[in-house]
């Protein structure tokens, strides 16, 4: 699927610089970038969940009684 990605002339400069550092084209840099972020999805969602869990332990566990 084709799209357009709209960046500031800041964020283009650092993706240019950035991608051509280790040796991608500004493409291949901001597929990568994506598929960081798409993949790290569920492990962040398992993070909250626990972080949540730990931090309102006390409140679960008079809510479930």
């Amino acid at each position: 699927m084709a799209m357009t990605l709209r960046l500031s002339p800041e964020q283009t400069e650092a993706l240019r610089k950035t991608a051509a550092q280790d040796g991608l084209s500004m493409q291949e840099a901001a597929l990568a970038a994506i598929d960081t972020y798409t993949s790290r999805r569920s492990q962040r969602l398992k993070d909250a969940i626990t972080r949540i869990a730990t931090e309102d332990a006390e409140l679960l566990k008079r809510l479930s009684q």
